[in-house]
C-alpha cells in the first residue's frame, strides 16, 4: 500500500539506533525526507548514511544534540524546512527504588520523557494544522498501561505525557485539520536498552544472559522479542494519509504480553 507520505518532512528523535532508527528507516522507505537527532554524533552519522543508501531519492539531515534541552530542540527544528511528521522519542530513565530518587532525578525524567515531547508538539502542531496535514507519534512504553515497579520514573513521566496527549489530540482545531497525535507503547524489543537490562538481570541472578533472555521470551505469547523494523512499520502506518481518523490512541506493541481486555 502507498501510505501517501512521499515528499513530506519528518523529525525523528533519538533515531541513531533502536526503535527511533526503525521509525526513520520505515519513513525513508516511504519517500519521507527526515531530520534525525540523537546525542551520540558518531552513531547518528552512521545511521544518516545508511538511510541515504536506503532511499537515495530523499534528503536526510543529521543533527546531534540532546532533545531534552531547549538548545537541542531548537537545532533539530531549525534543520527541518517544515515538520509534517514528528516522532517523539527519548531514552527512558534508569530503574530503581523511588526512595532513592530526589527532585533532580524526577526533573530529569520529566524533562526527557514528558516536557520535551510537549515542547516539540507546541513548536509544530499549529503549523501542521494550517497546512491541513500533521502526524505526531510519541514513543512511550508498555509500562504506561501495565506499570513496572522499578520503572517509577518512566511510569510517572510517560503517564503524564499520555494524559496530556489524550486531551490535546481531541481538540477539533487539530483533529478537524487532519492532525493526529498517537502514542506507540513498546514492550520487549531487541534493542541495546533491552540487552543492557538483560545483562544487568543476568549479573544479579548469577545466570547467563542467554538464560535470562530465554526466560523473558517465554513469558511473551509471541515467544520472541520485537524488532525495530516491525515497530517502524507500525509507526509509518500511523503517519499515513489513510490514518487521519485515528487519533488520541495508545497502540500497544508487546507480542500479546499485556493480559487485559482493554
Amino acid at each position: 500500500m502507498d501510505l501517501g507520505l512521499k515528499g513530506h518532512w519528518a523529525l525523528v528523535c533519538a533515531a541513531s539506533k533502536g526503535l527511533g532508527r526503525g521509525c526513520a528507516e520505515a519513513l525513508v522507505g516511504e519517500g519521507v525526507n527526515v531530520v534525525i537527532t540523537a546525542r551520540g554524533e558518531a552513531d547518528l552519522l552512521v545511521t544518516a548514511d545508511a538511510l541515504r543508501a536506503l532511499n537515495p531519492d530523499v534528503e536526510v539531515r543529521a543533527v546531534a544534540g540532546d532533545i531534552a534541552t531547549p538548545e537541542g530542540r531548537a537545532a533539530a527544528v531549525a534543520a527541518c524546512p517544515r515538520i509534517d511528521i514528528l516522532i517523539n522519542n527519548a531514552g527512558g530513565p534508569p530503574p530503581g527504588d523511588f526512595r532513592d530518587w530526589g527532585r533532580e532525578q524526577w526533573i530529569a525524567a520529566l524533562d526527557a520523557n514528558m516536557l520535551a515531547p510537549i515542547e516539540l508538539i507546541k513548536a509544530t502542531v499549529d503549523a501542521m494544522a494550517s497546512r491541513g496535514f500533521g502526524r505526531i507519534v510519541n514513543i512511550t512504553s508498555g509500562a504506561v498501561k501495565a506499570p513496572i515497579d522499578v520503572l517509577g520514573l518512566s511510569n510517572g513521566a510517560r503517564s503524564g505525557l499520555t494524559g496530556f496527549v489524550a486531551g490535546l489530540a481531541r481538540q477539533p482545531r487539530l483533529a478537524g485539520a487532519n492532525v493526529t497525535i498517537n502514542n506507540l507503547l513498546p514492550g520487549a524489543f531487541d534493542t541495546d536498552r533491552l540487552k543492557k537490562t538483560l545483562a544487568a538481570g543476568a549479573a544479579k541472578a548469577g545466570q547467563s544472559v542467554d538464560e535470562v533472555a530465554a526466560r523473558r521470551r517465554s513469558t511473551i505469547p509471541a515467544q520472541r522479542f520485537g524488532t525495530a523494523a516491525e515497530f517502524g512499520a507500525i509507526c509509518a502506518m500511523l503517519c499515513s494519509a489513510q490514518a487521519g481518523y485515528l487519533t488520541g490512541q495508545n497502540i500497544l506493541l508487546d507480542g500479546g504480553n499485556y493480559p487485559g481486555t482493554f
